[in-house]
């Protein structure tokens, strides 16, 4: 008490070291244990975590490229259609029928032109 009332910094500081270094060693050790043992459960836990999310998106990749196939087959379908019905129809039609066509929307027509331009250049290009 004398120490408390000459030195008010002192009592408080001295009280504070003995918790401190009592609470501090038992602290320490607490923290220590509790660190390596969180740390271990930690891995082991992130592992899992890392192995769920890997069947996750597994899941998710496998349901996405079963959308995928369909979509495709649908696709395939439909170009099938179409190249039944080039197959029977008359070139003259078509002719017209892209005539009407590029009349009826000359941005797109020139669109489309410059595009197959573009590709039959470099298909020919790419043969050298």
């Amino acid at each position: 008490m004398a120490d408390t009332t000459s030195n008010p910094l002192g009592g408080t500081q001295s009280g504070s070291s003995t918790g401190s270094s009592t609470g501090s060693s038992t602290g320490s050790s607490s923290i220590g244990s509790g660190t390596q043992s969180t740390g271990q459960t930690g891995t082991g836990g992130q592992s899992g975590t890392a192995t769920a999310l890997a069947q996750d998106y597994g899941t998710k990749i496998s349901e996405a490229a079963g959308q995928a196939k369909d979509f495709v087959a649908e696709k395939i379908s439909v170009v099938g259609d179409k190249i039944k019905d080039l197959q029977n129809a008359d070139f003259g039609e078509i002719a017209e029928n892209a005539k009407d066509y590029a009349r009826k929307n000359p941005g797109q027509a020139i669109l489309i032109s410059a595009a197959a331009g573009l590709l039959v250049g470099l298909i020919i290009r790419g043969r050298r």
